[in-house]
C-alpha cells in the first residue's frame, strides 16, 4: 500500500501565513505605543531631573538661574553697526551680551560638570581668548566656522526629549525644555533691559517689564523663589517645546504678525491668517517670514529650540497666552515679543514643569479664556497691570503673583 507521508496543504500554509499577518498588524500599534509612552517617561524625567537642578541652583545662589544672564556687553566692543551682538572679530574682548539661557546655569548641576568648566573658563584659540561664560550664543554657522566655540553646539542628552526627531544642521545644538516668561507677550523679549544692563525704552523699561513680565522668569532679571507668591505648585517654571524639522510647521517655524501691536486684541491670532487651510497644522504658500539681524544668521538657522544656550523666546523661551501646540508668532524680528505657546511631538499635550519640581502633563485642550483678549502690561490699550489673567486657567499657571485660586484640574 502506497504511504502518505504527513504535511501541510498550500491552502493550509497560506491560512497560517494570513493569520499571522492579521496578528503583526494587531501588534505592531500596540508596539509603537508602548515604545512612545517609553519615550514619554523619559522626556517626563529629563523634565524632573531640571526641576531639581533648578531647586539646587537656588539652595547655591538664591536666586533662579537667570534667562538673560551672562555678562554685559561693553561700550564700542561690537564693531555692528547695530551694537546689538558681539561677533566673531571680537574674539579678544567678546562677552555675551547678557544673552544666555537658564540652561547655561543648570549644566553643572545635571552632570555637565565638563561643558560647564569649558564655558566658565578663558577658552584660547588663534585669534584670541574667549572670556569665561563664553561669546554671544547668537553667533551664526559661519562664526563657528571661522572661530569655534564648542560649547554653544555641544548637544546635551538632559535638555533633548527622546520623542522629536530633529538632529543636526543648520540647528546648534537644541533644546526642548524653555523657560515659563509668563502670561503677557508685551516686553516678554526683553524684560526691559539692554546687552549693557541698562534700562531700556528710555529708561522706562524696568518699569514696563514689571507690569507685564509676570512669569517664574523674565529676561535679564534676578527672580527667587519668594519672587512666586502664588506658591511653587501653582506656578508654571518651564515647558516642553518642538524643535523644528524643516517642514513649516506652525508650532517651531517663526512667523512674523500680519498686522497690529503685539499685546493689542487678537494678538494670539495675529498669524492665523497664514495656516495653510487644508494642514492646519503647517503655514500655508502666503506665510510671512519673520525679520531677523545679520548677527544672528540666516533665517534657516533661527528656528524653534535650535540654541539651547540663546536665551530669547524663539529659542528657548515660552509662555501663557496661546494654548499648548499653538502658532509661533513673533511681533516684527526673530528677537522680538512672541507669542509663544509651549509644543512636543507627544500626542494630544505637552509636558510642564511646575515651580517645585512636579512635571504635569497638559492637554491641548487647557481651558485658556479670551484668545482674542489684550495682554496684561503698560501699553495704553493693554489690561491694567494686576489685572487677572485674561487666558483662564493657562494663563493663571503661567503668572507668580497674580493671586489667582487655581481650582480646576489640568
Amino acid at each position: 500500500m502506497k504511504r502518505l507521508r504527513p504535511g501541510f496543504t498550500l491552502v493550509e500554509l497560506l491560512v497560517v501565513i494570513a493569520i499571522i499577518g492579521v496578528l503583526v498588524g494587531l501588534l505592531l500599534p500596540a508596539v509603537q505605543a508602548a515604545r512612545e509612552a517609553a519615550r514619554r517617561m523619559s522626556c517626563s524625567n529629563n523634565f524632573k531631573q531640571l526641576g531639581l537642578a533648578v531647586h539646587n541652583y537656588h539652595s547655591a545662589y538664591n536666586q533662579l538661574p537667570m534667562q538673560g544672564g551672562g555678562t554685559t556687553k561693553e561700550v564700542g566692543a561690537s564693531p555692528s553697526a547695530s551694537g546689538l551682538a558681539q561677533v566673531a572679530a571680537d574674539v579678544p574682548a567678546a562677552t555675551n551680551a547678557l544673552e544666555l539661557s537658564w540652561l547655561v546655569g543648570l549644566t553643572p548641576f545635571i552632570e555637565q560638570q565638563a561643558l560647564w568648566e569649558q564655558i566658565s573658563n578663558p577658552r584660547q584659540i588663534p585669534a584670541g581668548i574667549f572670556q569665561p561664560m563664553g561669546p554671544t550664543p547668537r553667533r551664526r554657522l559661519q562664526d563657528h566656522s571661522k572661530f569655534p566655540y564648542d560649547p554653544w553646539v555641544t548637544e546635551v542628552p538632559g535638555f533633548r526629549c527622546p520623542s522629536d526627531p530633529g538632529v543636526g544642521l543648520p540647528a546648534f545644538a537644541r533644546t526642548n525644555y524653555a523657560a515659563c516668561m509668563g502670561d503677557s507677550a508685551i516686553q516678554s523679549g526683553s524684560g526691559g533691559i539692554d546687552d549693557r544692563g541698562n534700562n531700556c525704552c528710555g529708561g522706562n523699561g524696568a518699569v514696563r517689564a514689571r507690569e507685564s513680565c509676570r512669569g517664574a522668569f523674565v529676561y535679564r532679571q534676578r527672580m527667587k523663589f519668594r519672587d512666586i507668591l502664588d506658591g511653587l505648585s501653582n506656578t508654571i517654571m518651564a515647558g516642553e517645546i518642538a524643535t523644528d524639522l524643516g517642514d513649516r510647521d506652525k508650532r517651531t517655524h517663526p512667523a512674523k504678525k500680519a498686522s497690529g501691536t503685539m499685546g493689542n486684541t487678537g494678538t494670539n491670532k495675529y498669524c492665523d491668517s497664514y495656516i495653510d487651510p487644508t494642514r492646519p497644522q503647517f503655514w500655508g504658500s502666503g506665510l510671512v517670514e519673520t525679520d531677523f539681524n545679520a548677527s544672528i544668521g540666516p533665517l534657516p538657522e533661527v528656528m524653534r529650540g535650535f540654541k539651547w544656550a540663546f536665551g530669547r523666546n524663539v529659542f528657548c523661551g515660552m509662555n501663557t497666552t496661546a494654548p499648548p501646540n499653538g502658532s509661533l508668532c513673533l511681533d516684527r524680528f526673530a528677537l522680538s515679543d512672541a507669542v509663544a505657546p509651549p509644543s512636543s511631538r507627544h500626542q494630544g499635550g505637552v509636558h510642564i514643569m511646575m515651580g517645585d519640581g512636579a512635571v504635569k502633563f497638559i492637554t491641548d485642550s487647557i481651558e485658556a479664556g479670551n484668545q482674542d483678549s489684550v495682554h496684561v502690561g503698560w501699553r495704553g490699550f493693554a489690561l491694567p497691570p494686576g489685572s487677572e489673567s485674561p487666558f483662564g486657567l493657562w494663563g493663571a499657571l503661567g503668572t507668580r503673583a497674580s493671586r489667582e485660586v487655581i481650582q480646576d484640574e489640568f
